[in-house]
């Protein structure tokens, strides 16, 4: 079955992927000893969070077309759906060395691409009408992520 999504879901899926990167830098946060290590990667969690915050509030600001629900789903099967996408795609169980800030860093820079390809891939999914442009703010805010952990990276060499 093939189905399109609105910019409701595609902000419903991101904000769920931003839930699974703040557990990630948690998790991290407590394998580390460093307490320079600890900071950045309980920042790199709160600015997760803060991500998934901003996304809520786009959501609430879509008009009624982005918002509009494209198949007839009653169950919210959908939404069960996207979440499981969000789950598996990005951010998904890693083989991570959490006593290591590069194998982190590494690792986050990897889901942070895989999340800009998942976005990539998803935005032809939405038509114009329902929002597609506003998938390429979250591939925009996605690569900011990149542009961070990348210059963390650098300062750990």
């Amino acid at each position: 079955m093939s189905f399109d999504f609105n910019a409701d879901d595609i902000f419903e899926m991101a904000e769920q992927i931003e839930r699974n990167g703040a557990s990630f830098y948690r998790e991290a946060e407590l394998g580390v000893s460093d307490p320079r290590s600890k900071a950045l990667l309980a920042q790199l969690a709160a600015m997760e969070d803060d991500h998934e915050n901003a996304y809520a509030d786009l959501r609430k600001g879509l008009n009624e077309a982005e918002n509009t629900p494209t198949v007839f789903d009653p169950d919210d099967e959908a939404v069960r759906y996207l979440r499981a996408m969000a789950d598996t795609r990005v951010f998904f169980e890693q083989t991570v060395d959490f006593r290591s800030m590069a194998s982190i860093l590494k690792t986050a820079i990897q889901m942070e691409k895989d999340s800009i390809a998942f976005y990539l891939g998803l935005k032809d999914l939405v038509p114009e009408a329902l929002g597609r442009k506003r998938v390429d703010d979250i591939i925009r805010e996605e690569m900011g992520h990149i542009q961070l952990l990348s210059r963390e990276l650098l300062a750990q060499q």
